[in-house]
C-alpha cells in the first residue's frame, strides 16, 4: 500500500470500531492516532492521558494544548503506578506495570462511559523493540490501529505533517522513570530531580536531551547534532552548575549522544527479547 492507501485504511479501521478510547501521551504517534480517531468518529472517541509524577508537567501542558487546538475530546486520568512496589522496584518489567495500571483504569472508564474499544499508538516499528508495555496492552485487548494500517514511524510523521499537525517532528519522549537506572527505586523525588534537570537543559536551548539518573551522578545525553555546542567549555560549566544545584554530585556528558532506550544496554539479552503481541 502507498501512504494514501494506508491513511484510508486507518480511517476505515477507526470508523469500524464504532467508538474508542485512545491512550494518549502527547507524542507524535498517539497524537496522530487521537487526531485520526476524531476525524473518523467525532465525539465517539476520547483521548485519555495518564497523569502521574512520571509525566513532566511541560509534556502534560503540551499534550492538552494539542487536543484543545484540534477540538479533540480529552480526559485526564490520574494513575497510581508509583504506589505499586513492583513498579517502584524498577526492574526490566517496570513498563509492564505502568501500562497495566493505565489500561486497568482505562478499562473501568471504558465500561463506565460506554465506549466499545481501547486503542494505543503502537506503530509498525515498535513491534521489534523491547517494550514490556505492549504485553500489558495485549492482555487488556487494547487495539493498535496504526499497526493494523501498517504504518511505520516515518510514515506517521509524514501523514502528521501533511495534516499540518504541529507534532509531526516532535522529538521522542518517554516517561521520566525511563531515566532512572534499573535497580534504583523510582520515587517522586528522583523523578522531580530528572524533570528539573531536563528543564534546565531545555532552557539552555537544547532540543533533544535526556538526563539519566545514576544516583549521585547525572549522565546527560544530547542529540549528536547539538553536541558541538554542548562541548564548549563555558556551556559545560553552565550545565554542570545547573544540575549540581538540583542535588547531583557529579555531572557527565555522554559522548555517544542521545539514543532511545540506552538504559537497556545493561540488561541481559534474555530480558529484552521483543514481547509477543497478539494485536
Amino acid at each position: 500500500m502507498d501512504l494514501a492507501q494506508k491513511r484510508a485504511r486507518l480511517h476505515s479501521t477507526l470508523e469500524d470500531l464504532g467508538s474508542v478510547m485512545v491512550a494518549y501521551s502527547g507524542g507524535t504517534d498517539s497524537a496522530f492516532l487521537a487526531w485520526a480517531a476524531y476525524e473518523a468518529l467525532g465525539e465517539k472517541m476520547l483521548a485519555v492521558i495518564a497523569d502521574s509524577a512520571s509525566l513532566p508537567r511541560a509534556e502534560l501542558a503540551a499534550a492538552l494544548a494539542f487536543t484543545t487546538k484540534h477540538g479533540i475530546p480529552t480526559h485526564i486520568l490520574p494513575t497510581a503506578e508509583l504506589e505499586n512496589p513492583d513498579y517502584q522496584r524498577n526492574d526490566s518489567q517496570r513498563c509492564f506495570h505502568c501500562k497495566d495500571e493505565l489500561f486497568t483504569r482505562m478499562e473501568a472508564e471504558r465500561v463506565a462511559r460506554g465506549f466499545e474499544h481501547l486503542a494505543y499508538g503502537m506503530n509498525l516499528d515498535d513491534r521489534g523493540e523491547f517494550r514490556p508495555g505492549q504485553k500489558a496492552a495485549s492482555q487488556h485487548y487494547a487495539l493498535a490501529p496504526l499497526v493494523m494500517a501498517e504504518l511505520a514511524k516515518t510514515e506517521i510523521r509524514a501523514l502528521a505533517r501533511e495534516a499540518n499537525l504541529e507534532v509531526w517532528d516532535k522529538p521522542a519522549s518517554a516517561c521520566l522513570s525511563s531515566r532512572i537506572e534499573y535497580g534504583r527505586p523510582v520515587t517522586r523525588e528522583n523523578l522531580a530531580q530528572v524533570e528539573h534537570a531536563e528543564e534546565a537543559l531545555h532552557a539552555l536551548s537544547f532540543r533533544q536531551v535526556r538526563v539519566r539518573h545514576h544516583g549521585d551522578l547525572a549522565r546527560i545525553e544530547i542529540a549528536r547534532t547539538e553536541l558541538p555546542r554542548a562541548l564548549d567549555v563555558e556551556m559545560l560549566d553552565r550545565m554542570t552548575a545547573a544540575l549540581k544545584q538540583l542535588g547531583f554530585l557529579y555531572v557527565t556528558l555522554d559522548t555517544q549522544g542521545y539514543r532511545s532506550g540506552s538504559m537497556n544496554d545493561i540488561l541481559p539479552v534474555s530480558s529484552i527479547a521483543p514481547v509477543p503481541v497478539e494485536r
